[in-house]
């Protein structure tokens, strides 16, 4: 009995524990609104989510991704078409020039602020800074299986080394 009674005590800690943390990144804004998931992108003016963007340096997403290491760490402003983006929050988006070129990962920093989930296609401005980066076989496995994402060059150990870019601000519309 005693066992039974310290289980359901261990388990009502974890649930209480589960919902604070629930809740504090609430109040933080770290969870996406339905009004962040559904909000139309216009096609006059743009749609504007996280910092406002500033003066950093314009930079070519085509130079970037043919010299990545160049730019990692500095922080710049690109611009492309969202091939593809998350399907659960809107937390990332994959930037491309073109809709049929290579693609880089934007992540929203610190998951401060969210995109509609239904941004592909339209045109983006983002400012950031690039990383390139290791994701390990568990965020690989996470992002192909809840949020679609493709990789092309995934490592034997299943990690895959990618091209990041950690976006203070976007701006979407449709064009």
């Amino acid at each position: 009995m005693n066992k039974i009674i310290s289980l359901l005590i261990l388990m009502l800690a974890f649930s209480v524990a589960a919902f604070a943390q629930d809740m504090k990144m609430e109040k933080e804004g770290k969870t996406a609104t339905e009004k962040d998931k559904t909000e139309a992108i216009p096609t006059k003016g743009y749609l504007k989510r996280g910092a406002a963007l500033g003066n950093s340096k314009k930079v070519s997403l085509a130079k970037v991704l043919a010299n990545p290491s160049k730019y990692a760490g500095k922080t710049v402003i690109v611009e492309g078409v969202i091939v593809r983006s998350c399907k659960t929050e809107g937390c990332w988006m994959e930037l491309a020039p073109s809709k049929d070129a290579k693609a880089v990962r934007v992540k929203m920093k610190d998951h401060a602020f969210f995109i509609p989930l239904e941004s592909a296609g339209a045109f983006a401005r983002a400012e950031g800074v690039f990383s390139v980066k290791t994701l390990s076989k568990e965020e690989v496995k996470h992002l192909i299986e809840e949020d679609g994402a493709k990789f092309d060059n995934v490592n034997k150990d299943g990690t895959v080394t990618e091209v990041a870019f950690e976006a203070t601000g976007v701006e979407l519309t449709k064009k």
